[in-house]
């Protein structure tokens, strides 16, 4: 069938290489505008654009679309069938939405209505989740409250972070819009409305989410550290410095009269207290404006107290 997509992150390529490989047409592919991207602000494409103009597709890059007569005149010209959409970043607009014959279909990184918004993926894994999935679902004007079409479910297993959990549901998902699209086309699926008193929220994701709250257990620690990679990721404070932490896990180990933030230093080992005597050993760190170190070298390095309490506000 006709199909407009409009996707911009890496999560949303394999759908749209999916769709061009099941031989759907796709005259226009929309996206974010190029961005500047790390330190130095080099303006970079985003990777659906890269990937529809490798695959010859033609791209568009509004700034805006709610207004945009322009952009509304061109979608309406070519008349899709449907409009796939994948993590596009935008609200997609009355108008838009009310122009295919299948609609707007949406593929989201959750088994809605769990973790509606921008971060879903981050989130499931941060809050210790063991499970989460994709869903199809026809959009609306609220935030992820479209009625579903179809779900699939995905574990997650306590090694795994972000990262890994984006792959698999970007890879996973294609398929499933595939289908999606073919039961919409011959009638075998029917929206299914979601039930809204279930609905939990996924916010956009802040760099204060990755400060480390040592009040939290040392599980629910790296379970966040877990859910906010590669970015905020996890950091806290030693003598009024930024430390990141790269890499931890959970402690068997027990101090019972330690105070969260306190550390205990053994065997060229870090380690620190966390709520309910519980325990994290930090495993790779980086304090502010030096070398990313594992915790052996990063102790010969810094000359640290045992018993000294992380924490402290960051200059």
């Amino acid at each position: 069938m006709k199909i407009v997509f409009c996707g911009t992150p890496t999560f949303a390529v394999p759908t749209l290489q999916a769709l061009l490989a099941a031989g759907h047409q796709i005259p226009l592919v929309v996206s974010q505008p190029d961005r500047p991207v790390g330190r130095k602000q080099i303006r970079t494409a985003p990777p659906v654009k890269l990937a529809a103009l490798a695959a010859g597709v033609p791209v568009t890059q509004p700034e805006k679309i709610r207004h945009n007569l322009e952009f509304r005149a061109q979608l309406e010209s070519i008349a899709p069938e449907a409009i796939v959409v994948v993590a596009y970043g935008r609200i997609v607009p009355p108008w838009m939405l009310a122009l295919p014959r299948l609609g707007c279909i949406n593929l989201h990184g959750s088994l809605l209505p769990k973790y509606r918004g921008a971060a879903p993926i981050q989130w499931a894994v941060a809050m210790g989740d063991a499970v989460t999935g994709n869903t199809t679902m026809l959009l609306e004007e609220g935030l992820d409250t479209g009625p579903i079409l179809l779900q699939q479910t995905l574990p997650i297993s306590t090694d795994q972070d972000a990262t890994d959990i984006f792959d698999l549901l970007a890879r996973t998902g294609a398929p499933l819009m595939l289908e999606t699209l073919a039961g919409l086309e011959n009638g075998s699926i029917q929206p299914n409305p979601q039930d809204h008193t279930q609905a939990t929220l996924a916010p956009i994701l802040t760099r204060e989410d990755g400060r480390m709250d040592l009040n939290r257990t040392a599980q629910d620690l790296k379970n966040r550290w877990r859910g906010f990679q590669p970015w905020p990721g996890a950091f806290t404070a030693l003598d009024g410095k930024k430390l990141i932490v790269h890499c931890m896990d959970v402690a068997a180990f027990s101090k019972p009269a330690a105070q969260p933030g306190q550390v205990h230093i053994e065997n060229h080992r870090l380690f620190v207290a966390c709520a309910q005597n519980t325990w994290l050993e930090l495993l790779e760190l980086q304090l502010e404006g030096k070398t990313r170190l594992p915790a052996a070298d990063f102790l010969r390095g810094n000359a640290i107290a045992d018993g000294v309490r992380l924490g402290a506000q960051s200059a």
